[in-house]
C-alpha cells in the first residue's frame, strides 16, 4: 500500500514535469516577423491590419512590425486581408484585397503596400504598446511606457521656451474611467530629428507624487473639463501667461459652463479665471468665445492679432493677455462655410482642424476634417491655402481617407520644421466614434496619429480659384 502511494506520487510528479516541459516548448515557439513596408520608398508603415480568415487581427506597430504567433497557422499557407486606411494591396478577381503568406517560427516575411493617399503616415504619438510587436521580437526594449492607453484631441502652445501639450479625456489601464480633466506634457519646441518611421516622440508628462500622469484642469463643477484655445500670451510687462478656455461637460456631451482659465506655473494646473456662460433656459447657447486652435497674425497696418478657429477664424482680439480677458476687445468673424475641391469645384464643408502660416509656401495653410465626407463621414481630411487667415480659401485637396473610421480635430505642427522646409506635419484623433460600428483597432483606437505632407509633391500644386459665394 505504501509502495503504491509512492508510485502514484512519483507518476504524478513525472506527469507534472511533462506538462511543464510541454508548456515550456509551446511558450518557446518563436514568432514570425512580418514587416509592412511602403512600395517604392521601403518606409515601414504603422497601422496596417492583417486579418485571418478566422478573424484574428494583427496590426503593425510604429516600426511597421507584426509579431505573428498563431500556432495553428505556423507552416500553413494563410490568407490575410489587408486594411490600411490609404495603404492598400490591389483587389483580386473576386474583390479581395490581401496577401498569402506562410508563417514560420523565426522567419521574416514582408508585405508591400501601395500608398494611395497624399499624406504619409509617420506613426502613433500616444497610448500604450507603440512598439509592442517589436518588443515581442526582442527589439525596441529601450522604449518606456507612459501608463496611458488612449487620449482625446490635442492642444499645443509654445510657452517659455517649451512646447506644451494638452489632451482631453484620457484612458488608463487600472479602470474604465480614466482622467477627465485633461492631461499634459512638455517637449522641446522641435521634438523630432527626422520625419519618417519609426516615430519616437518622448513626452515629459506632468505627474502625481507617484510618477503617474495626472489631470491638470480640475476646475470645480459637475462633469469633465475640456480645454480649448490654448495659447501663451504676453502681458503689458512682457510676462508670458499660458491660458485657455474651459468647458464643463456633462454626459453624453453637453457643455454646461464656459469660461477662461489660467495656467499656474508653480502648481502645474489650470485654474478658473472667469465664467463667461452658464447654461440655462434663458441662455441655452454659449456666446462667441476663444475656441479652437489659435494663431497669431499681423495685418497690413502692422497690428498683431490673436485669431481662434476650428479650423477657420471665428473670433479675434489683440494679441495680449489683457485683451484676451476683455470681452469688449473680442471681434466675431464669419468663416467661409465651404471650400471648393480642386478639379471639380464641389463644396467641401470643414468640420474641425487648424491653420498656420507656411513660410515655404508663403501662404496660410489649413488641414481639416470634412463634415459628412465619403467614404468615412468624419474620416476625410483635406488641405487648402489662402493669402490671409480670413480667406478666400481654396481649392482643397483630399490628403487622407479612412475606411469606416474617424479622424477628427487635425492639428498642424508648424513649429516642428525649419522655415525653409517643404515638410508639413499634422496629427489627429483616430477613433471608432461617429463611424458605422467598426471594430476598434487594438492599441490605436482613441489615440493621436502623426502624418507628413510634402508640399513639393505635384499632387499639392493647386491653382488658385475663387470660392463660390
Amino acid at each position: 500500500m505504501v509502495f503504491s502511494r509512492k508510485k502514484t506520487l512519483l507518476f504524478d510528479c513525472l506527469f507534472f514535469l511533462q506538462v511543464v516541459c510541454w508548456g515550456g516548448n509551446l511558450a518557446a515557439i518563436e514568432s514570425c516577423r512580418i514587416e509592412v513596408v511602403e512600395k517604392g520608398s521601403g518606409w515601414s508603415v504603422p497601422l496596417v491590419e492583417l486579418r485571418t480568415i478566422h478573424n484574428v487581427r494583427f496590426v503593425s506597430d510604429n516600426a511597421g512590425v507584426i509579431a505573428f504567433d498563431l500556432p495553428e497557422l505556423m507552416g500553413r499557407e494563410t490568407w490575410f486581408t489587408v486594411i490600411g486606411h490609404g495603404y492598400e494591396i490591389p483587389k483580386d478577381g473576386f474583390g479581395f484585397s490581401g496577401v498569402r503568406l506562410t508563417p514560420q517560427p523565426g522567419a521574416i516575411l514582408k508585405v508591400e503596400v501601395a500608398r494611395t493617399i497624399i499624406a504619409r503616415r509617420l506613426g502613433r504619438l500616444t497610448g500604450a504598446g507603440l512598439y509592442a510587436n517589436s518588443q515581442l521580437l526582442g527589439e525596441q526594449r529601450d522604449w518606456k511606457e507612459s501608463g496611458i492607453l488612449g487620449c482625446d484631441s490635442v492642444q499645443n502652445a509654445v510657452h517659455r521656451g517649451r512646447l506644451f501639450w494638452l489632451w482631453g479625456d484620457t484612458a488608463l489601464a487600472r479602470y474604465p474611467l480614466g482622467i477627465f480633466n485633461g492631461t499634459s506634457a512638455t517637449t522641446a519646441v522641435k521634438p523630432l530629428d527626422k520625419f519618417e518611421p519609426p516615430l519616437k516622440l518622448v513626452y515629459n508628462y506632468i505627474t502625481d507624487d507617484k510618477g503617474n500622469p495626472r489631470g491638470v484642469a480640475d476646475i470645480p463643477g459637475e462633469g469633465a473639463t475640456w480645454i480649448t484655445g490654448y495659447v501663451s500670451l504676453p502681458d503689458k510687462d512682457g510676462v508670458e501667461h499660458l491660458v485657455g478656455s474651459y468647458v464643463k461637460v456633462k454626459p453624453p456631451m453637453e457643455g454646461v459652463e464656459w469660461g477662461l482659465c489660467l495656467w499656474n506655473d508653480d502648481k502645474e494646473v489650470f485654474e478658473r479665471l472667469t465664467v463667461i456662460w452658464t447654461k440655462s433656459q434663458e441662455s441655452p447657447e454659449h456666446p462667441p468665445l476663444p475656441d479652437g486652435h489659435p494663431i497669431f497674425w499681423t495685418d497690413d497696418k502692422g497690428k498683431r492679432w490673436l485669431m481662434f478657429g476650428n479650423p477657420l477664424p471665428t473670433l479675434r482680439c489683440p494679441a495680449t493677455f489683457e485683451a484676451w480677458q476683455d470681452r469688449s476687445a473680442w471681434e466675431v468673424l464669419t468663416p467661409q462655410e465651404t471650400i471648393p475641391a480642386a478639379g471639380s469645384g464641389d463644396p467641401v464643408k470643414p468640420h474641425s482642424g487648424s491653420m498656420a502660416f507656411n513660410p515655404w509656401r508663403k501662404r496660410w495653410v489649413t488641414v481639416f476634417m470634412q463634415f459628412f465626407g465619403k467614404p468615412s463621414a468624419f474620416g476625410e481630411v483635406w488641405y487648402a491655402e489662402a493669402d490671409t487667415p480670413t480667406g478666400p480659401w481654396g481649392p482643397a485637396v483630399k490628403v487622407l481617407t479612412h475606411d469606416n473610421y474617424t479622424f477628427y480635430n487635425p492639428r498642424l505642427h508648424p513649429e516642428f520644421t525649419a522655415e525653409n522646409s517643404p515638410i508639413l506635419i499634422f496629427e489627429g484623433t483616430y477613433s471608432m466614434m461617429f463611424a458605422d460600428r467598426p471594430p476598434p483597432t487594438p492599441r490605436y483606437d482613441y489615440n493621436q496619429i502623426l502624418y507628413r505632407l510634402d508640399l513639393d509633391d505635384p499632387a499639392l500644386r493647386i491653382e488658385k480659384i475663387t470660392p463660390p459665394k
